[in-house]
């Protein structure tokens, strides 16, 4: 009969494992202060909290939302082509949102969100109006290096009615509102 357990001389000769029990307990420690740490991070953010979470839902927030679309409109994004698409109405309808926000919350504001409010309005109002003035001045100079989008056309800064606010410009025309700048 034969050995079920086959010996090998080479086997008493490799090397045996040694496990470092310091270098486990220090694994264990640094899991459980990243736990920790994500635990807190979680109670701070709220539920659902997490790199791939939308931000809290809270005043700063709606602000920069509509700050972002009004500085869309302006053409900081290119489409997919690569032109310059500027949409000065839907520009000029976020940055009259914001407008009426301030209006709206007027003396319901903290002092650090009514700065941050004030100061959006105020540079968001130079760029729209510089913006607004180079167009003008490029359609004087070469109408054909500008052309106008097709009726109907919508960017994600578009958007519905026109509110009160004045404009540092001269408020666009509905018709040369939307350009795309090759």
């Amino acid at each position: 009969m034969t050995d079920p357990t086959p010996t090998n001389p080479s086997d008493a000769s490799s090397p045996g494992i040694h496990v470092d029990s310091d270098w486990k307990a220090q694994a264990e420690a640094e899991r459980a202060r990243l736990a920790e740490k994500e635990a807190a991070a979680a109670a701070r953010g709220g539920p659902g909290a997490g790199a791939d979470q939308l931000p809290p839902a809270e005043f700063r927030s709606l602000v920069g939302l509509l700050a972002s679309q009004s500085v869309m409109g302006l053409g900081t994004m290119a489409d997919p082509q690569g032109r310059v698409v500027v949409d000065l109405e839907g520009s000029k309808f976020a940055l009259d949102l914001l407008q009426v926000l301030q209006d709206k919350t007027k003396g319901n504001l903290t002092p650090e969100e009514s700065g941050e409010l004030d100061e959006v309005l105020r540079e968001l109002r130079m760029r729209f109006g510089a913006i607004a003035r180079m167009v003008a001045e490029q359609m004087a100079r070469d109408p054909g290096s500008v052309r106008m989008a097709a009726p109907g056309a919508t960017s994600p800064a578009a958007a519905g009615a026109p509110a009160a606010m004045a404009a540092p410009a001269a408020k666009p025309s509905s018709a040369a509102s939307k350009l795309i700048i090759p």
